[in-house]
C-alpha cells in the first residue's frame, strides 16, 4: 500500500498548477519534497501526506474528541439527504475544494458518489486535517488560512463551504469563470432539540438565526439559488452520546446538565439546512 507521504508527494507533483505560494503569490512547481515557488519558498509534504501553508500554528477549540464525534455522526447518515443533493450539484470529473473540511467526512462521502479530477480539503485545524488523512477516498488535505488561500487563480470547478466561514472574494479568484460555490448554513431549527436540552432556561441560546450569514452571501452575488433541506434524523442508539459532543453548542453547557443528558440522551434530532448555490460569473 502506498504511504501517505508518497501519495501526497505524487498529488502535488501532478497537480502543482492548482497551488500558489501564500507568501509571495507566485506560481508553484513540484519539488522533491513537495512544492517550491519561483522565489524559492518551499512547502514540504508531511509524513501524514499533507501540506502546512500557515506561517505559524493556530490553536483552535476544535479538538480530536469533537472531530471524532462529528465524524461518527456524519458517517451514521445524519447528513445523507444533504450529501445526495450536493452529489447532484457537483459536476463529474471536476476540480473540487472543500473549505473548512474539518476531519474530512463530508468531502470523503461526497467523493464516494462523484468522481473528481482533483479534490482538496483544507482547514485551519491541524488536528482536523491529520484526521482527514484517515479517510479512504482519494483527496489531498492541507492546513491553510481562509484569508490567504494557497490556490491559483481560476482552477476549481466547485468550492464547497459547509458550516464554515467564507471569503467570497478569494472564492471568486480561485473558481473558474464557469465554476460554482455551494454553501451550506444551518437553518433556524437546526439541532433545535439539542439546543433546548442543553439550555432549558435560556431562550436566547435555544434560538438561532442565519440571517446575517445569508445576507452577506446575497450581497456578494447578483443571482443565486437557495434550497431548504429539512428532515428529522433518528439517531442510532450507539451514536446518541456523540450528538452531545459533536458541536460547539456543548462548550457552555452546565456539566451537571450534560451528565443528566448522557443518562437519557436524545433519540431524534432536527436537521434544518439551507443550501446556497451561486455561479462564479454572478459574483459582484
Amino acid at each position: 500500500m502506498e504511504k501517505k507521504i508518497d501519495r501526497g508527494k505524487r498529488f502535488v507533483q501532478e497537480q502543482a498548477q492548482l497551488f500558489r505560494c501564500p507568501l509571495c503569490h507566485s506560481a508553484m512547481a513540484g519539488s522533491t519534497g513537495g512544492l517550491t515557488c519561483e522565489n524559492q519558498h518551499r512547502f514540504d509534504v508531511s509524513k501524514k501526506g499533507t501540506l502546512f501553508f500557515l506561517s505559524h500554528q493556530v490553536k483552535t477549540d476544535y479538538d480530536r474528541e469533537m472531530f471524532a464525534a462529528r465524524r461518527r455522526m456524519i458517517q451514521s447518515g445524519m447528513y445523507r439527504p444533504l450529501l445526495e443533493r450536493l452529489a447532484e450539484a457537483v459536476p463529474e470529473n471536476g476540480t473540487l475544494l472543500d473549505v473548512g473540511c474539518g476531519e474530512g467526512s463530508f468531502l470523503d462521502l461526497l467523493l464516494a458518489q462523484v468522481s473528481s479530477q482533483a479534490a482538496i480539503g483544507f482547514d485551519i485545524s491541524k488536528e482536523g486535517v491529520y484526521m482527514a488523512t484517515e479517510q479512504p477516498q482519494p483527496a489531498f488535505w492541507c492546513v491553510a488560512d481562509l484569508t490567504n488561500l494557497p490556490f491559483a487563480q481560476e482552477r476549481f470547478d466547485t468550492v464547497l463551504n459547509i458550516f464554515s466561514p467564507s471569503n467570497y472574494r478569494e472564492f471568486a479568484r480561485i473558481l473558474k469563470p464557469e465554476g460554482q460555490l455551494l454553501k451550506v448554513v444551518p437553518g433556524p431549527r437546526y439541532l433545535q432539540e439539542l439546543r433546548q436540552a442543553f439550555y432549558p432556561d435560556d431562550v436566547n441560546k435555544q434560538q438561532y438565526s442565519n440571517e446575517p450569514v445569508v445576507a452577506k452571501f446575497t450581497e456578494s452575488y447578483r443571482t443565486f439559488e437557495k434550497e431548504e433541506i429539512t428532515y428529522e434524523f433518528e439517531i442510532p442508539t450507539e451514536r446518541r452520546l456523540d450528538l452531545l459532543e459533536m458541536s460547539p453548542l456543548e462548550w457552555g453547557v452546565d456539566p451537571a446538565r450534560k451528565a443528566a443528558l448522557k443518562k437519557q440522551p436524545l433519540n431524534k434530532i432536527t436537521v434544518d439546512l439551507l443550501l446556497l448555490k451561486a455561479e462564479n460569473s454572478a459574483f459582484l
